[in-house]
């Protein structure tokens, strides 16, 4: 690798408490070439808090495969760029994905500068299975979208992760109550680590209740974090059953072989998809 290149950082920036920004990472925004920024207006409060006068460019969902025709020679040629989001850990959610792989197909170092992130946050306070989880992020806005993803994740036994808008929290929660049934546990993270911080856990419909109770409640920044689905132990199929969800297995997609297995048997297909990626290796 040449070392006339330049480096990028990927700089996590705090979620709402500035106490988190780290000093590695204040030192490399003063220290860069330039920073690239989701929303440059939202970016220059924090650098200007920290007195960081390094210049500013936008990187965005819009502009990202342009800016990235204007970055990458600046890092061939010797730059270091650090890459910010609006909050958090960059590419979270945001945009960044396509420089940070055009970086790599270039040869050029990449080195992450580590810090808050809102789902790892509200994980860790969740209580729910920390082994393995599925982050979503925002779930589609359209209610017949929304709907039919959280039915395919009905049978996902490990913790589901998912960002939600205010003005779509209580409409995304009924399409959970829904699909997950009224009693799946839910810890609704609000506001991480920002004055109105509040964790609230409970079944799906307490957490509705909590929140109608005092409309207040509705507004914020969210993550939610769901338990997963209960294990189905292939022991209680009959072994008809499993003769014939076996032998479908080997000829059809997975989501296949459960459905033509429950349109034979009975059987709940979202309960013969959970028994299925079980049993995957």
């Amino acid at each position: 690798m040449s070392s006339t290149k330049g480096i990028l950082y990927v700089i996590a920036t705090p979620i709402g408490n500035l106490h988190d920004f780290s000093p590695r990472a204040c030192r490399l925004l003063q220290e860069v070439h330039l920073i690239v920024a989701e929303d440059t207006r939202h970016s220059r409060y924090l650098l200007a808090h920290f007195n960081i006068s390094t210049p500013l460019q936008a990187l965005h969902q819009h502009n990202e495969r342009h800016a990235i025709e204007l970055l990458l020679p600046r890092l061939l040629r010797g730059d270091n760029i650090a890459l910010i989001s609006d909050a958090g850990t960059p590419l979270i959610s945001d945009p960044g994905r396509l420089l940070v792989e055009a970086a790599h197909l270039q040869h050029i170092t990449v080195i992450p500068i580590p810090g808050p992130c809102a789902l790892i946050s509200a994980l860790s306070v969740a209580g729910l299975n920390t082994d393995q989880f599925v982050f979503e992020g925002f779930l589609p806005s359209k209610h017949l979208a929304r709907q039919k993803r959280l039915e395919e994740l009905k049978p996902e036994t490990r913790t589901l992760i998912f960002y939600e808008a205010p003005h779509r929290l209580l409409e995304c929660l009924q399409d959970m109550l829904t699909s997950f049934g009224d009693q799946r546990i839910l810890v609704l993270a609000k506001e991480l680590t920002k004055i109105f911080e509040t964790v609230y856990r409970g079944p799906i419909i307490e957490v509705i209740n909590w929140l109608t109770t005092l409309p207040e409640r509705q507004k914020g920044e969210f993550v939610l974090v769901v338990k997963g689905a209960e294990p189905v132990e292939i022991e209680s199929l009959s072994s008809e059953v499993q003769h014939i969800f076996k032998t479908l297995q080997q000829e059809l997609p997975l989501k296949q072989a459960a459905r033509l297995t429950s349109q034979l048997t009975g059987v709940s297909k979202n309960k013969l998809y959970a028994l299925g990626l079980e049993q995957q290796p």
